[in-house]
């Protein structure tokens, strides 16, 4: 019932249908954002005839197919008309036995009969702005109450990823190092390139202080990166310019703040007083892969084996 195509043997127009009607719709599973993140290394699951589908982007390393979730890809999982556990259920047993997992983020809609560890995410659902806004706490209302003299001294302008270049790669956090710096940057230029980045600046007279990456699509705004001036942090930039997107787009579109587990980041977002969902994940260290790849190995040597002798 579950098939596992590579990438030339997906049917695109089917896959896309699926992904659009089902009941757990994420941007992150759009076949432009997958191709972007992943540089087009992803396979599928399929259930019969594209009734249910499960994107699995993967890495090679050491010639061996390794599943993770590409840089900036959240949740992925199961998506179908409606949730199935025990289509979700027989996705997962597939998945397990066929692959090498490394990190694979599910999303918060799928259920399954066995507990999966969970991290989480925030969001706010499409709603008049002034309702929104009443929500904020009390501490990010203050926030976005800049003094006079800063709001004349002030704007928030949308820009190119060609002008945002230098400011992204000086205040990136969580780039290992140079080269997954450039990864980053690939990505942001190949979505602006299709038309699914929107840069917004914070500048302070005539230097940018923050600025914020969001996707955006005609269902979801998502927060892809925030990147701050350390000099400027108290200017509170980043909350005004977060919530000028809000404003902009709520009315009609959710806001995916992509959530964390890094207090201080959890702490900021929590300030726009976002719901809170878990999804389900499936991690192994390293060290777990290693054992689980040559435990596969000696199986297969044993069968080789038993087939030679037979």
């Amino acid at each position: 019932m579950i098939r596992r195509l590579k990438y030339n043997e997906i049917d695109f127009e089917k896959y896309s249908k699926c992904l659009e009607n089902s009941a757990q719709r994420k941007y992150s599973a759009t076949k432009d954002f997958l191709d972007i993140t992943s540089e087009k290394h992803w396979e599928l699951l399929v259930y019969n005839d594209y009734e249910a589908v499960m994107p699995i982007p993967f890495v090679i390393k050491f010639g061996f197919k390794i599943v993770i979730n590409p840089k900036l890809c959240q949740q992925l999982g199961i998506f179908s008309a409606k949730n199935d556990i025990e289509i979700n259920d027989l996705f997962l047993k597939f998945f397990e036995k066929k692959y090498n997992i490394w990190y694979y983020g599910f999303n918060a809609a799928n259920t399954f009969s066995r507990q999966l560890k969970q991290r989480q995410n925030f969001l706010i659902y499409p709603d008049n702005y002034e309702i929104v806004r009443q929500k904020y706490s009390p501490k990010r209302k203050r926030k976005l109450r800049l003094d006079d003299d800063i709001l004349q001294n002030s704007e928030v302008r949308e820009i190119s990823i060609f002008n945002a270049r230098e400011f992204i790669s000086k205040n990136l956090i969580g780039a290992k190092n140079e080269k997954d710096k450039n990864s980053f940057l690939r990505i942001f230029t190949n979505l602006e390139k299709a038309g699914y980045l929107k840069l917004k600046a914070f500048f302070y007279g005539t230097a940018i202080i923050n600025l914020i990456a969001v996707y955006t699509d005609h269902k979801t705004i998502a927060l892809l990166g925030t990147f701050n001036d350390k000099d400027y942090i108290k200017l509170s930039g980043s909350s005004f310019i977060i919530d000028n997107v809000i404003c902009e787009n709520i009315q009609t579109k959710i806001f995916d703040f992509e959530g964390s587990d890094i207090p201080s980041i959890e702490e900021f977002f929590s300030g726009f007083r976002p719901e809170l969902e878990k999804y389900p994940i499936i991690f192994n260290s390293k060290k777990q892969l290693i054992k689980v790849f040559f435990w596969q190995q000696k199986n297969r040597l044993k069968f080789k084996k038993r087939s030679f002798c037979l």
